[in-house]
């Protein structure tokens, strides 16, 4: 009963840790209260009977790293970076005369402090 405890507490952990790094991370939560809850009921079955715990313990570390990342995303998100589409091309029209140079604006600026 303990060793299926254990299988069923690291498949969980690892899936957490898996699922913390991936866009699907709030999923994550869900997978590290299992992984917990496997990890404990694996560590009271292992209790009574002195059995070693290293096991149990790589349940926790796994499950607590992965409730870290999870944490963190959740807290400090990412920006999410908008595809631009391309504008629409100009029309050959409107650059048929390329634009005003500073000296032509610089001119007719002139004219019109002149007329005033």
């Amino acid at each position: 009963m303990r060793q299926f405890f254990i299988i069923l507490g690291i498949c969980a952990a690892a899936l957490a840790l898996i699922l913390s790094v991936t866009p699907q991370f709030p999923i994550a939560y869900i997978l590290t209260v299992l992984a917990l809850i496997f990890g404990l009921i694996a560590f009271y079955l292992s209790k009574k009977p002195q059995l070693p715990k290293k096991t149990i313990q790589l349940i926790f570390l796994l499950t607590l790293i992965s409730l870290g990342i999870t944490s963190y995303k959740s807290l400090f998100p990412t920006p999410e970076v908008e595809i631009i589409e391309p504008k629409e091309q100009l029309d050959d029209s409107s650059m048929e005369r390329p634009p005003k140079t500073l000296e032509e604006l610089e001119a007719e600026r002139q004219d019109q402090m002149q007329e005033q």
